[in-house]
């Protein structure tokens, strides 16, 4: 499949804010800020909890009303640029400040900055391309992520980390060079986007009444989507089943670390997921141009709980010393391997699905709620585990609630199968 410039310039997108997710939010700067924080007499990640917790929220409450800024004939550009310069300006200041509460200031609004050009590149993805190619592009850009974004500046800023020192580069100044490479790398190819994509649909801006008429729109498009059925089934599976996604992904390096395995071990482990993430991603769009969307969904979601239920007894075996830790690290790589296949297709399907879905000219305003789902979907899970942790007192019994989580999304999945089967044509057409 050849790829037009606007869909090649949306796919180097993913592969620009991806680079934010393993530098600046996940592994390296966490970690800087954290010991940071301890030296300055602070709970590092107490701090961190609270600055991801705030500027998620604050998006999630305004990702309706920012969407559907974004959808006023000729904004979507401007929006998107303005998170884009937060999010690149904020993670350079982080590598320049050497205060604590300067790199949280300075994460939260980076982190907003990426948050909200996600929602309005997501938003994009009806301006690149036609119904019948979103699943191959969106496919093609997580996959690219993975392989770009999330692993080449990756393994130069590990790099940077551990054999800095060998050529006179301590270790503060070994992050701060790996957030400049996140804003070099996120920058640069942030450029195809503002270059070539037009926004092609858009709705006109009130001409009075600016206020009450954006917010009467906005709940206009909230009654449609609780009252449409197709979408409020798809819309109630995807806020569990990525919910059951995104506690594997947050969750995996603390369940392994509580039940003692090396961390050394678990990093490999996660960077082979990366790169195994790479073509399954794209493979899952050209096997769901061949078999359907929700055929692939439903198969991912199959995927994930054999990947919980295997990492119950990865748990329960070490809690009860019928595995050894090297049969349960062996099972470790074996479950990263699993989510490599599944993760990419999961999220890339889900997104263009909903693309299908949504009236073009309103796309930034059902991303946004799109969105909101998403967002709050990331609080559910890791509360469920903590919940059935303090219950129990076992790890590997917190995974059922994980299992629980995607059994909830099959059954709502199943439920609604009659309405969700070939709607996404329907719905775009207003039906």
């Amino acid at each position: 499949m050849k790829f037009t410039k606007e869909e090649i310039s949306f796919i180097l997108y993913d592969n620009a804010n991806s680079v934010y997710a393993t530098i600046m939010s996940a592994v390296i700067f966490p970690i800087y800020f954290s010991n940071v924080a301890k030296n300055a007499g602070e709970s590092g990640d107490y701090w961190w909890g609270i600055g991801t917790a705030v500027a998620t929220f604050v998006l999630a409450i305004l990702a309706p009303i920012v969407g559907r800024i974004a959808d006023f004939q000729g904004w979507k550009r401007r929006v998107f640029g303005f998170f884009v310069a937060l999010g690149l300006l904020s993670t350079l200041y982080c590598a320049i400040t050497d205060d604590w509460r300067g790199m949280l200031v300075g994460y939260s609004l980076s982190y907003l900055g990426f948050l909200g050009s996600c929602l309005i590149n997501d938003s994009y993805l009806v301006d690149v391309t036609t119904p019948e190619r979103m699943d191959s592009v969106s496919s093609m850009a997580y996959g690219i992520g993975y392989i770009g974004g999330s692993t080449i500046p990756f393994l130069a800023s590990i790099a940077l980390v551990m054999f800095g020192e060998k050529i006179g580069i301590d270790g503060t100044m070994a992050v701060k060079l790996s957030l400049i490479i996140c804003v070099l790398w996120w920058g640069l190819f942030s450029i195809p986007m503002f270059r070539n994509v037009r926004q092609k649909y858009g709705v006109e801006i009130p001409k009075e009444d600016f206020i009450r008429k954006t917010f009467a729109e906005l709940f206009a498009t909230a009654r449609h989507i609780f009252r449409f059925k197709p979408m409020f089934f798809f819309m109630i599976a995807y806020f569990l089943y990525i919910d059951g996604v995104n506690t594997v992904i947050n969750m995996s390096t603390s369940y392994g670390a509580t039940l003692g395995l090396d961390s050394t071990g678990m990093i490999i482990a996660l960077l082979l997921t990366q790169i195994v993430a790479f073509p399954c991603a794209i493979l899952f769009g050209k096997i769901s141009g061949k078999i359907g969307s929700l055929k692939m969904i439903l198969i991912a979601i199959c995927v994930y709980l054999v990947i919980c239920t295997l990492g119950f007894i990865m748990g329960y075996g070490l809690e009860e010393k019928f595995l050894t830790i090297r049969q349960a690290t062996t099972l470790f790589f074996i479950l990263a391997i699993l989510v490599g296949t599944v993760q990419g297709g999961i999220q890339a399907i889900s997104r263009s699905y909903f693309g299908k879905m949504v009236p073009p000219a309103n796309a930034g305003e059902y991303f946004g709620f799109f969105d909101i789902f998403g967002k709050f979907a990331a609080f559910m899970g890791p509360l469920l585990y903590a919940a059935t942790k303090a219950i129990t007192g076992r790890s590997s019994y917190s995974i059922f609630s994980i299992i629980m989580l995607f059994l909830a999304a099959l059954i709502v999945m199943f439920a609604g199968r009659s309405y969700l089967k070939n709607v996404p044509e329907r719905i775009r057409s207003g039906e």
